[in-house]
């Protein structure tokens, strides 16, 4: 193929560009994989039911245009909901036109799914539980993205139910007691496995202690034999 196919010869100085633009795509796909870890990371420290739910450069962007998580968990679901499209709202406002269903949620999977009258709906729905996902993250005590999955779920839930009508989705209720389940499970999880490392840690301390004992023990007779012969030397010398 390659003898009847169309072409030249690559020269010297082209394979030279080419060797080098290759070296640069790696170097680039290379930053942005490390790039894309770091903001996994830190999603998951900072905010892991929120990134759960929208996904972690959709939760960087929000709570990036909000200044902060707490900003962000203060919100009310609708400025959540048109959060990143304040000037297509205020343009609407001002010429008395319909105001933006979306902003920066439109990039979730989830508005792309729906159909186009259910576009609306499901953004609102989204809005909602990513307002309640950011509070938990905001004033919870303890990080988990327990309540961040079983939110995914209710939305995906909701989303089948609009676009098929097959079943009843999924209620608040039922959906928040699964999630606190999960979480007393992995609540417990976390205390077994912090009572058993300060188990570890004082059996260690007792092995260590017990071993400073023994060797106190040894060095006590060590200590004393100089003693004796000292004794025995001067009996004899007075004798």
């Amino acid at each position: 193929m390659a003898k009847i196919s169309m072409g030249g010869a690559i020269a010297e100085i082209d394979m030279v560009h080419i060797e080098s633009f290759a070296r640069r795509v790696g170097k680039l796909t290379e930053l942005r994989d490390n790039a894309a870890e770091y903001l996994r990371n830190k999603i998951a420290a900072v905010s892991p039911n929120l990134g759960s739910l929208m996904g972690d450069n959709i939760a960087a962007r929000l709570i990036s245009h909000a200044g902060s998580l707490m900003n962000l968990a203060k919100y009310p679901a609708s400025t959540v909901q048109i959060l990143g499209a304040e000037k297509a709202l205020f343009r609407a406002l001002k010429s008395r036109g319909n105001t933006p269903k979306y902003g920066i949620i439109f990039n979730t999977p989830y508005i792309s799914k729906a159909t186009g009258k259910n576009k609306g709906r499901i953004s609102r729905y989204l809005a909602n539980k990513a307002a309640i996902a950011c509070r938990i993250d905001a004033f919870g005590d303890m990080p988990t993205s327990v309540f961040g999955e079983k939110l995914k779920d209710q939305v995906d839930d909701r989303l089948h139910y609009y676009n098929e009508r097959t079943h009843k989705p999924m209620t608040n209720t039922k959906a928040m007691e699964d999630a606190l389940k999960l979480f007393a499970k992995e609540l417990k999880k976390q205390n077994k496995a912090a009572n058993d490392g300060e188990a570890a840690a004082s059996n260690g301390d007792e092995k260590t202690k017990k071993k400073k004992r023994k060797a106190e023990a040894e060095a006590e007779p060590a200590a004393e034999e100089p003693k004796k012969k000292k004794k025995k030397k001067k009996a004899e010398e007075a004798a």
